[in-house]
Order: structure tokens, then C-alpha cells, then sequence
């Protein structure tokens, strides 16, 4: 599944906008439901420490629930669901 970053909105409003059900619940860094890998790229967070701890960033985690891609990404998220039928 794709989806293009929307300038302004997280990364997890912009997969919602272009029809992709990703898990989340408090859509503010705190509760870690939508919690996924980031497998390639670079992110940037708009707030300053999401919930996670320093060892889990370092591996690649993130909360796209407060977080913007700076380039191209790829995105381990297991549970995400196209409804777009793609």
C-alpha cells in the first residue's frame, strides 16, 4: 500500500486521508497503539519525545501518529488495511 504525506497532517492522518485503516487510538504519542518499524527513510516528529524509549528509536520505531515523513518511507505496519481495495 502507498500513500502521499499531506503537508501539515502526520503520517497516520495522511494513511487515513488515502483510505488505509491503520491501528490508533489517542492520535497524541502517548497510548503506543499505532506504534510501527520504520524500515527506510526519515521522519520527524511534531512533538519533542513521542512514547517511546530511546533503545526503541534507535531500532527503527515509531508513532506515526506524531510523526511526518522527511522523504520517501517504508513503513512496517502489520495491521494496516487498504480500503481502497488495493
Amino acid at each position: 500500500m502507498q500513500f502521499e504525506q499531506v503537508p501539515h497532517l502526520s503520517l497516520l492522518q495522511s494513511g487515513l486521508a488515502a483510505g488505509i485503516r491503520m491501528p490508533n487510538s489517542c492520535r497524541n504519542g502517548s497510548c503506543r497503539t499505532c506504534m510501527c518499524k520504520l524500515s527506510t527513510g526519515e521522519i520527524a516528529y511534531q512533538i519533542e519525545w513521542p512514547g517511546l524509549t530511546r533503545e526503541e528509536k534507535a531500532e527503527g520505531w515509531l508513532l506515526p501518529c506524531v510523526a511526518e515523513a522527511r522523504s520517501d518511507l517504508v513503513l512496517h505496519v502489520p495491521d494496516a488495511v487498504s480500503q481502497r481495495g488495493d
